[in-house]
């Protein structure tokens, strides 16, 4: 049954055209992921559905009596309002139901025995719908929820806690309401890995359907079945499936608009030779084709949607030593941060910062930087290290600036590689056209915002990139540009970042947080340190077994040629190989990669089928042997 009709919705700002003859519809328990480019309406779109704000034209039907929930990217509180006051809030329909059970209840002790049968179907109707609203224990499910979201304090003011607390309060309210549809505008921002993996696995267990705008592709792959992609300036586009079946989908009608508009252009081609021949060659009896062949000139043809280019300026070769600290000590009042902390970033290290909120990574940046002090410990910076930082708050952009003053900085020219190029042009290329040139920052959508600023970032000449919370609001395309742009990049980077599927294409190695200052380092992606940190866990969880003891007249066992667990030479021969092994694997993977993401590759099927084979080979063979290269470093330390 639809739940949720949109037809023929537009909506403009000024002379820009949003969408227009947008239409779709939403069945029960559906669950549909929104994609588009940033400034392509999705938010906007989100809010006209929830009736938050109304659309130029166009008609919206909800079922009758369908509860919707609306969850923005920055969530509004009321004055004065608490945690448990905003949870209140969300369980005031459950409350009512519960009220309402308990009144008929009463009425069915003394009702007469004729009634009894018509308040038993009452009574049973008002049951299950406690049930789908969350059940009896409402408070203790609500406290569960906000404990597992790290919200500790019930009676605290909202407005006393920071955004990301806040994100997290707005997510439980929104969960607590059991709504028939859940409208979630980019749900994760400001959420750690783990707290993700687990919101992935509440929203599967919603009964509703869901509306959900997320840059979060995992995310996408395991929640939605349906992928709904907004065209700028027109309508949607629907494609049946999870994100990849999106990806795979949309590949091929590309492939198969780019053939169909080659054959268009080559009957052009033909036509136009036709109407240059003279009447006589014509004659007149060929006018319907004349009007034919006008009439498909004057049509849109094909045309590869333009992609934000992101570019990096020239930067000084890194030297030897990037950056190194050893035994960082960090504390705020009684609350250690950092306690003895020892890391060293080598020349095209990719490191992704992950752990919970407020354990310390943004510190640890900042430390880094030299805009924080160390309370002990030894830092020290190449010589030749020039850092750009890409702050997640934002504050290196003017709100009020226009978006050419907050690029220039006073230049109207920018450099890149041995090409001087003019700032205007440079920004078109980064889809802000001259019109929007003139706009203020402030009037940019979140995710316009973010490449504006990271586009500035990358002019500065660095050679080490520190991204504190890059990908929040960016689209899908952007986020895939940025990945190839840090693979080509040959510097270093740090990046703290939730997104799994940007740590899995980028990162080389993970450092996490994991509390009271203790900080790991594991090689590989984020895939592999979460299979190794599930092995390590495993590993201390269960118990050694006991050593039997040797029977009285039983001779003692014969030394060990070497210790249990000491490497054999074969194996340090394979150790000490090991990095270059892996250095050979990951470049092959980086260029199957980079293969992957060339536009040009996608005008060739097969050949397209067999890169990604192969690329899916070259990322196993990556996995296998940063898993050996961790079983030999355990050997050899067990051997120590």
């Amino acid at each position: 049954m639809t739940l949720l009709r949109a037809a023929n919705v537009q909506l403009s700002f000024g002379s820009r055209t949003v969408f227009q003859g947008l239409t779709f519809t939403i069945e029960e328990g559906e669950r549909v992921g929104l994609v588009g480019v940033n400034g392509s309406g999705k938010s906007s779109l989100m809010k006209i559905l929830a009736g938050a704000a109304r659309a130029d034209t166009g008609e919206l039907q909800l079922r009758r009596g369908a509860r919707v929930t609306y969850l923005p990217q920055e969530p509004e509180f009321p004055e004065g309002a608490t945690v448990a006051s905003e949870l209140s809030v969300s369980q005031g329909p459950l409350k009512e139901a519960l009220a309402a059970h308990a009144e008929l209840a009463k009425r069915m002790e003394s009702a007469p025995a004729g009634e009894q049968e018509k308040l038993m179907t009452q009574f049973s109707a008002l049951s299950d719908r406690i049930e789908q609203m969350g059940g009896w224990d409402t408070e203790h499910h609500a406290k569960t929820l906000l404990d597992r979201l790290g919200v500790k304090d019930w009676e605290r003011p909202v407005a006393q806690l920071s955004g990301g607390l806040r994100k997290r309060v707005a997510i439980a309210r929104a969960l607590l309401t059991r709504p028939d549809l859940l409208l979630l505008d980019e749900p994760t921002n400001h959420l750690d890995a783990d707290t993700v993996d687990w919101l992935e696995e509440e929203l599967d267990k919603l009964p509703g359907a869901l509306l959900l705008v997320t840059h979060d592709r995992y995310f996408l792959d395991g929640l939605v079945d349906r992928i709904v992609e907004i065209q700028p300036g027109e309508g949607v586009t629907s494609y049946p499936g999870n994100y990849q079946a999106y990806v795979e989908q949309k590949l091929v009608a590309q492939e198969n608009a780019a053939l169909a508009q080659h054959k268009r252009e080559r009957w052009i081609a033909q036509e136009v030779a036709w109407l240059r021949k003279g009447p006589e060659a014509r004659r007149t009896k060929s006018k319907a084709r004349i009007e034919r062949a006008q009439k498909l000139m004057a049509e849109k043809g094909f045309q590869r949607p333009k992609v934000a280019e992101l570019r990096v300026a020239a930067a000084p070769r890194l030297g030897h030593t990037v950056i190194e600290a050893e035994g960082v000590t960090k504390a705020f009042g009684d609350r250690k941060v950092l306690d003895g902390v020892d890391f060293r970033l080598q020349r095209g290290e990719r490191v992704g910062l992950v752990g919970p909120n407020g354990v310390g990574k943004t510190t640890f940046l900042r430390v880094l930087l030299g805009e924080l002090e160390p309370d002990g410990g030894q830092l020290v910076i190449g010589k030749n290290t020039k850092v750009a930082y890409y702050d997640q708050s934002r504050a290196q952009l003017d709100l009020e600036a226009t978006v050419y003053d907050a690029a220039s900085q006073g230049e109207d020219w920018v450099e890149l590689g041995e090409q001087k190029i003019a700032l205007r042009d440079y920004l078109d290329d980064l889809l802000f056209p001259v019109p929007m040139q003139r706009m203020k920052v402030k009037a940019l959508s979140g995710g316009e915002r973010n490449r504006l600023l990271l586009a500035r970032l990358f002019l500065e000449g660095a050679n080490v990139l520190v991204l504190d919370e890059p990908t929040n609001d960016l689209d899908i395309v952007t986020l895939n540009i940025l990945e190839r742009l840090l693979l080509d990049f040959g510097g270093s980077t740090l990046l703290v970042t939730h997104d799994r599927y940007f740590l899995d294409k980028v990162a080389t190695s993970i450092l996490t947080f994991e509390g009271e200052g203790r900080v790991t380092r594991y090689e590989g992606n984020y895939a592999m340190y979460r299979r190794l940190k599930e092995q390590s866990d495993a590993k201390a969880a269960s118990p050694a077994a006991p050593k039997p003891a040797p029977k009285p007249d039983e001779p003692a066992p014969a030394k060990a040629a070497r210790k249990p667990g000491k490497l054999s030479y074969k194996d340090q021969r394979e150790l000490d190989g090991m990095e270059a092994t892996i250095e050979a694997a990951e470049s092959r993977k980086a260029a199957l990669e980079a293969e992957l993401a060339d536009p040009a590759v996608y005008s060739n099927g097969p050949k397209v089928a067999e890169v990604q084979k192969a690329l899916d080979a070259a990322a196993a063979e990556v996995d296998r042997l940063y898993a050996r290269w961790q079983e030999l470093q355990d050997l050899a330390a067990a051997g120590a």
